[in-house]
């Protein structure tokens, strides 16, 4: 039976470990030990009176018990930081975690500096990076692992409640060696020359969705990628290496080393649009608005273009 005085803590290490699918993975984003998320654990286990976790798999995977706690300390923990926002409110001031998602090029290229400057003006306010591919992204949005969110636009999201605004355009380009074919081409390089070579994009093969599909297609041109990942880097190098030429957004190439390799721009009016997205089935805490109104008032990365006005409205 577990005691009115079982520590906080405790449920945060377990859910953290639940979040991760590891104890290492958890002691890095609670930015604890190891042996202390462990110990937190343990004792959850020894007031509970059953096993939490079965640790004979990987990742970890809770036990029906753990499961059923599970949802009772998301509630817990809910309503503890709803009481302190509402304090908060009243106090005047935003504060409390707020969990931001995002994926590998506006992670590097943005977020930086989103954090930075709402540490100056909100130092209250703690963020935790959530840092993912797109359709992971979507899945922690649907479990309520993430308050705000960085994705483009394309492919939409799973969930019908997201609301968004978008913050930048950029366009797509072409990643190719010096000495390719394509390097006797101007720019922009025509959708028709590129799709005669193996080509490597950024996200799943299966999901035809991505802003590159979507241009090919218009244009007559079936794009079949040979090779497809969601880090950006990991494009640049196949490329260098001549397996194929890669079709990516222009942030994820800038922030990518292209040493070896040449970035040029690819015909049609057909760039990503990035947003900031939340969900209208859940309510914002004061520091989750904030944030949002953070991620709006940030410079661009450079490279893009800010969104036209009746594009940037929250939809």
């Amino acid at each position: 039976m577990l005691r009115t005085d079982v520590r906080l803590e405790w449920f945060v290490s377990f859910l953290a470990v639940v979040d991760t699918g590891s104890f290492g993975a958890a002691a890095e984003v609670t930015h604890r030990s190891q042996p202390r998320v462990s110990t937190h654990v343990a004792a959850l286990e020894r007031e509970a009176g059953v096993a939490l976790f079965d640790r004979r798999k990987r990742p970890v995977a809770l036990t029906d018990a753990g499961a059923a706690l599970a949802e009772h300390a998301r509630r817990i923990l809910g309503e503890l930081h709803s009481a302190e926002e509402a304090m908060a409110a009243r106090r005047g001031i935003a504060r409390g975690v707020v969990t931001l998602g995002s994926y590998p090029s506006p992670s590097a290229a943005f977020v930086p500096r989103v954090l930075s400057g709402l540490a100056r003006s909100n130092p209250d306010i703690e963020v935790i990076l959530s840092d993912h591919s797109i359709p992971v992204l979507d899945e922690a949005f649907a479990a309520a692992r993430i308050d705000v969110c960085l994705r483009p636009l394309t492919p939409p999201p799973t969930s019908k409640s997201l609301r968004h605004r978008v913050l930048w355009r950029e366009p797509l380009v072409v990643v190719h060696p010096p000495e390719h074919p394509l390097a006797a081409l101007p720019e922009p390089l025509p959708i028709a020359a590129v799709a005669e070579h193996p080509v490597i994009t950024i996200g799943r093969a299966e999901d035809m969705a991505f802003e590159w599909y979507k241009l090919f297609r218009d244009r007559g041109q079936d794009l079949h990628p040979v090779h497809t990942t969601n880090q950006p880097q990991t494009v640049i190098g196949l490329v260098r290496e001549d397996l194929g030429i890669g079709v990516m957004n222009a942030l994820a190439a800038r922030v990518s080393d292209t040493t070896g390799v040449v970035v040029r721009r690819l015909e049609g009016n057909c760039g990503r649009r990035v947003a900031a997205f939340w969900d209208a089935s859940r309510a914002l805490t004061p520091a989750a608005r904030t944030l949002f109104r953070h991620l709006g008032t940030t410079p661009i990365p450079e490279g893009t273009e800010p969104a036209p006005a009746e594009d940037a409205v929250q939809v």
